[in-house]
């Protein structure tokens, strides 16, 4: 018989459901599950996605345990959060987070509906994050990496700022990624791929690689799954150094990892232009200091990784629809593209690029749709930083910001109700 600590904390109720990951993690512990559920309550709060916050923790490795004993240790762990009523569709929905996944999304889902909720009937909306066949939705594991790319896109489109170096053009930068996981290996592939950056360096907890040329991001992940490390990779330099990575010169550093990567103690050797913060606190408050005097812009985590709360947002409201996204409007897109196609093949005279027409009749799949509308949000995000830095001179930088929107948001919304 084994006893297992877990913990759910709610930072804000604001608006209802409170929204926040579950992690499964043998280092989790109470402060740190309360400070990402009031993170969480900020980052919602800043991109305009109406949850509260929260965050949830199991003191475990899983690692350590069988297919089967996770399950039932997920199991166990809903029914205990669905007892306190800190699991359900309408006061607290949770998500996967570091050591969990859809796997056990699925799990808890199952398992709250096994509870007898009495709405029985939207009650796949219990979690996010679950595979597309139990309710998922396209896109959702992929969002938060896909986030990170829209961030800097947002920041790169900014006249306000001299972009990097006087550059605006992807293709022409250098980007270190430290950290890869689900969103380090998403970020990464993503720039690289569609904005054909050079990712000069990855950084794991094993080691680094390296190559000034630019690595093969998809290369390197199949290496991973084939060895269990990054290290060792043909064409690139390893070094079991992990710290030396982040203190490589490139254009962006992509810390996607575990909190406080940069401190005090390493801040003043980082030869970024841009951090764009994809992990939860990777820049410590004194290490901030020191990266400002020495001009690197920091994009805040606050804003950089809110792509996974913001596509669980379209799970939840798919769920609860029970409407597959693009089912009310896709033929009508594709009559009025053909329609489109045709007037243009008839004025022109010629017929329409056989290369594009696939795409352009799509109607719009889901996928398409929830990339289209996670741009949207994040671009909105973005907006409203870049308003209060043109607005309130006093306020210099994304972080502050970001906090000065997030908590005018909260603020509005309890005033809203008296409190």
């Amino acid at each position: 018989m084994y006893s297992f600590t877990g913990w759910r904390s709610v930072h804000s109720e604001h608006v209802e459901p409170a929204k926040g990951g579950i992690r499964y993690d043998a280092s989790a512990n109470a402060n740190e599950v309360e400070a990402l559920a009031a993170l969480m309550s900020l980052k919602c709060a800043l991109v305009d996605v109406p949850f509260g916050g929260s965050k949830g923790a199991l003191c475990i490795d899983p690692k350590q345990w069988e297919v089967h004993e996770l399950e039932r240790i997920t199991r166990r762990f809903t029914q205990e959060l669905a007892k306190r009523n800190l699991i359900s569709p309408g006061r607290n929905v949770p998500a996967p987070d570091m050591g969990t996944g859809e796997r056990e999304m699925a799990w808890m889902a199952d398992e709250y509906k096994r509870t007898g909720p009495a709405d029985i009937v939207n009650a796949n909306a219990c979690v996010t994050g679950k595979p597309l066949s139990r309710g998922g939705i396209a896109g959702r594991t992929e969002a938060t990496g896909r986030g990170v790319q829209y961030a800097i896109h947002c920041y790169l489109r900014d006249t306000a700022h001299a972009g990097i170096g006087g550059r605006r053009d992807l293709s022409t930068m250098t980007v270190t990624v430290q950290g890869f996981g689900n969103v380090g290996y998403h970020a990464a592939k993503f720039l690289s791929e569609e904005d054909r950056a050079k990712i000069v360096c990855i950084v794991e907890r094993d080691g680094v690689i390296s190559n000034p040329e630019g690595l093969d991001v998809e290369a390197v992940h199949q290496h991973r799954l084939r060895t269990g490390s990054i290290l060792r990779f043909e064409g690139a330099e390893s070094s079991p150094d992990k710290d030396r990575g982040l203190e490589i010169a490139c254009d962006i550093l992509i810390p996607a990892a575990m909190e406080n990567a940069i401190t005090i103690d390493n801040a003043g050797r980082i030869r970024a232009k841009l951090i764009a913060e994809a992990a939860n606190g990777p820049v410590s408050f004194q290490a901030e200091k020191i990266l400002f005097q020495n001009g690197v812009v920091i994009l805040p985590d606050l804003f950089v990784n809110a792509g996974g709360v913001i596509v669980s947002y379209f799970e939840w409201v798919k769920n609860l629809t029970h409407i597959p996204f693009g089912l009310m409007e896709r033929r009508r897109r594709e009559r009025r593209n053909s329609q489109i196609t045709s007037a243009l093949e008839s004025m022109t005279g010629r017929a329409f690029p056989e290369e594009m027409r696939d795409e352009f009749l799509e109607g719009g799949r889901e996928i398409d749709l929830v990339r289209s509308g996670l741009d949207d949000v994040m671009r909105g995000a973005y907006h409203r930083m870049a308003s209060v830095l043109t607005q309130r001179p006093e306020i210099k930088d994304f972080r502050t910001a970001a906090y000065y929107v997030a908590l005018k948001e909260i603020g509005d919304a309890y005033k809203a109700i008296g409190i």
